[in-house]
């Protein structure tokens, strides 16, 4: 017989332990999967939703920028100079939401690899302790992927493009847009010499293609393997 709300104690160690019947029970736990799935993939879209939009606001950015810098002569070039500002500060917010969405995208593709391929196609559990591992990543989530190699992945996919454009509007800006002045001069920004200006940027750009390009080890948890695409229904 249930007991009554005057009578439960949730601190009452079968109430506490309710969920650790489906761990010995395979009915309860093959029950239990395909709800925590749903609610583990809402939340991976979620968050893969809040990493689309800080790429469409840095995309709109760089195109508003674009449009004030070639309205006439009278634009300040560093203007396209704040546009990477910009992109620099949507990087950082990038950055940070992709790494929170990759945490929950490994969750999910552990269950996929580990559960529900093995239930397609039984070949075994490509990670013995999988179940240990998703536990201990629900009880302490950490994130999976470096920040080193999230802002390297950012880069590379949309950020670095955002970038060179910017950068080769700026040098179009600075030298044949206005071919009576000299670089260093259209370069300028009022307080900063035109040659600091240039040297600034070439700095820049050198630093953000290293990031971008130097090799590193990659720690993500891949949604795909090998570069060819498969067979698949023909």
């Amino acid at each position: 017989m249930t007991a009554g709300p005057e009578t439960f104690d949730s601190t009452a160690p079968e109430a506490r332990e309710v969920a650790g019947i489906a761990a010995t029970n395979r009915d309860e736990f093959l029950e239990l999967m395909p709800h925590y799935y749903r609610g583990e993939v809402s939340q991976s879209g979620t968050l893969l939703a809040r990493l689309d939009l800080t790429t469409d606001w840095a995309i709109v950015v760089v195109a508003a920028v674009l449009a004030l810098a070639f309205q006439g002569t009278d634009t300040a070039a560093y203007l396209l100079l704040i546009g990477i500002l910009a992109v620099s500060l949507f990087l950082v917010f990038d950055v940070r939401r992709y790494r929170t969405y990759d945490a929950s995208r490994s969750r999910v593709r552990l269950l996929e690899e580990n559960l529900f391929a093995n239930s397609l196609h039984p070949s075994g559990a490509p990670l013995e302790e999988w179940r240990v591992e998703l536990g201990d990543d629900l009880r302490t989530p950490t994130l999976k992927v470096t920040y080193r190699e999230a802002l390297s992945r950012r880069l590379r996919r949309v950020y670095y493009p955002l970038y060179v454009l910017l950068g080769m509007a700026w040098l179009f800006r600075v030298t044949l847009f206005e071919p009576k002045q000299s670089l260093l001069a259209t370069a300028s920004v009022p307080g900063v010499p035109g040659a600091v200006v240039v040297a600034a940027v070439g700095g820049f750009f050198l630093l953000v293609t290293a990031l971008t390009f130097w090799p590193i080890r990659r720690q993500a948890k891949g949604e795909f393997h090998g570069e060819k695409p498969g067979s698949w229904k023909r």
